[in-house]
């Protein structure tokens, strides 16, 4: 018997949950629940992150949570529970199975199956934005090396245990050639050790076209988290209806299941709701618990129950579904044809020796770390960038960091600009020392800091230009 924590959620939670847990029983599932309450109702009792904190114990139990959909109020000051769950416990890969079931689930691409695993910690869902002028808000893009090692050597551990022929990283590095450019790195790195795996990269844009046109063409695809939550989506939804697709949320000793649609209010309390997508969350549960026999079963029975026609209001239509069925009855469905598996849909069997990986991260040497020079970003409207330049080197006189160059919005503007440049109120004034390799002490920084401040430049930020073993830790600007 196995502890789970399980939350029927808002909306179509709790129908959806009732009858994936059903099927779950019927199909002699192992299991121990431990129900708290998550969503609307916790937030509007004036809690931001929607999770009572006894919620908490329950998971550091059980260390397996069953998740059914939630809504999130409108207005600021709510914090996404998914988001919170996912990086309060550390579950940095999310894995989004995306198979068509053609013909009895209409759909462009018959033959589709592909699983999408996704960095679930980092990127831009770190959540730290700035205003930092009247004109300009600024969102923090962060990579790591090991967020981003654990996640592609979990994308080849998955494709190892599962059979699956080839991992495709998906980036934009010839845009953001650190943050990107560092995933694409590690991704040649970890590749190298998985020779007998195909491997490719490919820019997001045209893979996602690729994805959508002709998604035969990939088997297991690895991305960062901002490119991984749109392209799931999207390749659920080319399957043949988002409703389908199940999430699995894996981290060093917990766990999140769930479906990837949310709690759908305007059909909640109908008994239209199509309970597969949860229940295919909780298959992937079965496996990540080794109850994979249960799993078998289960998913084999839905399968068999779609090939019959049996459809929820969501998938059914003329000519290929037989009977259109409310949330119970497709449950009620489902569990008969239990022990049953389909005739021309493919029957899955899944390993014993699958549900979890051994992660490692490579630990790295510290590099050696030169302070080459200061970028300084300040507020001013209604201004030229030569003037600007001009007053800043006024201001900076006789300092070793002199100015180098002024972007607006990552385009360089001084020195020779274009005049046609649309500039906002936020500019980057790169400073370096012209001359000497050797490291800049900080206090120099702190000293043109305040000779910008006290001639009435107003400072937003810094980022401070450092070499790493003698390479460039930033990037030149667009023109430079």
């Amino acid at each position: 018997m196995k502890k789970i924590t399980v939350a029927k959620g808002d909306g179509i939670g709790p129908e959806i949950m009732d009858a994936t847990l059903q099927i779950l029983q019927a199909a002699g599932a192992q299991l121990d629940i431990e129900e708290i309450e998550i969503g609307e109702k916790v937030y509007l009792k004036g809690n931001s992150a929607g999770i009572e904190p006894e919620a908490w114990e329950s998971l550091r139990r059980t260390k397996v949570f069953l998740k059914a959909p939630i809504t999130t109020p409108q207005g600021g000051g709510f914090k996404s529970l998914n988001v919170t769950t996912r990086k309060v416990l550390g579950l940095f890969a999310n894995v989004r199975p995306c198979v068509s079931y053609h013909p009895f689930v209409q759909t462009k691409h018959p033959v589709m199956d592909v699983v999408i695993i996704r960095e679930n910690e980092e990127d831009l869902y770190a959540g730290i934005e700035h205003r930092q002028t009247d004109e300009v808000y600024q969102c923090l893009k962060l990579i790591s090396r090991p967020g981003t090692e654990k996640i592609i050597r979990y994308a080849f551990e998955y494709a190892k245990a599962y059979r699956r022929k080839k991992v495709t990283c998906f980036t934009k590095d010839n845009i953001m050639k650190m943050t990107d450019g560092l995933f694409h790195k590690v991704f040649d790195e970890v590749g190298a050790e998985y020779p007998e795996i195909e491997q490719e990269h490919w820019i997001v844009d045209i893979g996602a076209a690729k994805l959508a046109d002709t998604p035969e063409m990939f088997d297991v695809i690895v991305m960062p988290n901002l490119y991984g939550d749109i392209l799931s989506d999207v390749a659920a939804q080319i399957t043949g209806s988002v409703g389908l697709a199940g999430s699995a949320n894996i981290g060093d000793g917990f766990a999140m299941f769930e479906a990837i649609h949310g709690s759908a209010p305007r059909i909640a309390g109908t008994n239209k709701a199509n309970p597969s997508g949860l229940l295919l969350g909780a298959i992937q549960m079965l496996v990540h618990i080794g109850q994979t026999e249960v799993a078998e079963k289960i998913q084999n029975a839905w399968l068999k129950t779609l090939e019959d026609g049996v459809h929820t209001y969501d998938i059914y239509k003329e000519g290929v579904s037989r009977e259109s069925r409310g949330t119970k009855e497709f449950a009620e469905a489902v569990i008969e044809r239990l022990g049953e598996k389909p005739a021309l849909l493919k029957p899955v069997k899944y390993a014993s020796s699958i549900a979890n990986f051994n992660i490692k991260v490579t630990e790295q040497k510290p590099a050696k770390k030169e302070l080459k020079g200061v970028d300084v970003f300040l507020h001013a409207a209604n201004i030229s960038p030569n003037i600007l330049a001009g007053m800043i080197q006024v201001a900076s006189m006789g300092e070793e960091l002199q100015l180098l160059m002024i972007t607006n919005r990552g385009t360089k503007v001084w020195p020779n600009g274009f005049p046609e440049t649309f500039c906002t109120d936020h500019w980057r004034c790169r400073f370096k020392k012209n001359e000497g390799k050797d490291t800049i002490p900080y206090d120099k920084v702190l000293t043109l800091m305040n000779k910008l401040h006290e001639a009435g430049h107003q400072i937003i930020k810094t980022e401070n230009l450092y070499y790493f073993d003698g390479e460039p830790g930033f990037t030149a600007a667009q023109g430079q």
